[in-house]
């Protein structure tokens, strides 16, 4: 706003002026506010205010802002890597325990067992493969002998792994597939088969018979 200060000087003089100064200082000039509009200048900035710095200011102030949204969401990102990085890494390096087995199972009573009479118990173990626990429903050829008071034999054929049984008449165990043939004691009696029937860890508790970890057989035919 433009102040005539000679209209001041003829119609009031200097006290004039000084009490309308302060009322003028308020007024806004309608170019300034034009101007301020198409500039962008910061609110409260005035013609001959430096608005440089205020702007620089807002400028550093929008990119610091902007940096930490960025950094934000980049350690987000970061941390479920990480999260989904470090199962993966142990499952890959470190080597998970094949195929364990309890060390005892129950797998039945040993009241009714009759000497020399081979008996399949069936019963339920749990196998660990990799990172999975799976429950199996397995067998054992069970039988009391003169040297053991329990033998129970693997369920499969010491040849290629077929199922075997206990043939009365004969009293043989016999393998159907490639006809291997092993006695009460599990040795090879004819056939392919390489070596005697695998046998389970036993022990007997109140009459329960507990089954470990089957062991493979060495001896050769």
């Amino acid at each position: 706003m433009l102040i005539d200060y000679t209209s001041h000087r003829r119609f009031g003089g200097r006290s004039r002026l000084r009490a309308e100064l302060p009322a003028l200082q308020n007024q806004t000039d309608p170019l300034t506010d034009v101007f301020k509009t198409f500039t962008k200048w910061p609110p409260g900035a005035a013609p001959g205010r430096p608005i440089v710095k205020e702007m620089r200011a807002t400028g550093e102030s929008e990119v610091t802002r902007r940096k930490f949204y960025i950094g934000m969401i980049y350690g987000l990102w970061s941390l479920i890597a990480t999260a989904l990085s470090i199962p993966a890494a142990i499952y890959l390096l470190i080597p998970p325990k094949l195929r364990k087995m309890p060390e005892w199972v129950q797998a039945g009573t040993v009241s009714n067992l009759e000497a020399g009479v081979p008996v399949e118990m069936v019963f339920r173990q749990n196998r660990v493969d990799g990172w999975k626990v799976q429950s199996e429903r397995t067998t054992a050829w069970v039988v009391k002998l003169p040297d053991a008071p329990v033998v129970a034999y693997g369920p499969q054929c010491t040849h290629l792994g077929c199922a075997y049984h206990w043939d009365e008449s004969r009293h043989y165990f016999l393998c159907p597939c490639h006809t291997s043939i092993f006695n009460i004691g599990g040795a090879v009696v004819s056939g392919p088969a390489p070596r005697p029937l695998d046998r389970y860890e036993t022990k007997v508790e109140n009459g329960q018979l507990l089954l470990g970890p089957l062991r493979t057989s060495k001896e050769k035919a």
